[in-house]
């Protein structure tokens, strides 16, 4: 994993952003992936939030060669997540895919993680194995991320006294 740009700041929550479903919404009439559906203004909104910015996404270090150039992005540090299995190797059905291992990135700092994949169990299981606060914001994978739900980020990023003050 690299580092964030402009070195690893402790105090900062980090934000992990996927793209599939978040960044870059399924629901369009021409064949996905369809970028024109993309808001090119959620890459000032995301650097406005005042976290420690990464990639956790399948598109892995793709998303900084695509995605970041179209919302105006730095590039960013990639979670290495594995190929939708755990350690072992098997599958579980219970959780996401990324959920033990974006915890365990996170080792104990604060966190948001936007994405169109959590449920309530892994909302469980954060609770259970990480002691910071944590939001696992949903997107509605047809649409993707909203400035309304980057609106409420904020505010629980507030809340929690975390990232910007904006």
């Amino acid at each position: 994993m690299t580092e964030p740009p402009g070195g690893p700041r402790a105090d900062a929550p980090l934000i992990f952003v996927d793209v599939d479903g978040t960044l870059l919404p399924f629901g369009s009439a021409s064949d996905y992936p369809d970028f024109a559906k993309m808001d090119r203004r959620h890459g000032p909104r995301l650097l406005a939030l005042g976290g420690e910015l990464w990639w956790a996404t399948a598109w892995m270090g793709e998303a900084n060669d695509v995605i970041g150039p179209l919302l105006g992005l730095p590039e960013l540090p990639v979670v290495d997540l594995p190929a939708w299995e755990d350690e072992d190797g098997f599958v579980d059905d219970a959780l996401c895919w990324k959920t033990k291992r974006l915890v365990a990135h996170a080792a104990g700092r604060p966190f948001v993680w936007l994405d169109d994949e959590p449920t309530a169990a892994d909302e469980e299981y954060v609770a259970a194995h990480h002691p910071a606060p944590a939001l696992l914001y949903r997107t509605d994978p047809e649409v993707g991320l909203t400035g309304a739900d980057l609106d409420a980020v904020a505010d629980w990023l507030r809340a929690h006294e975390l990232g910007s003050q904006r």
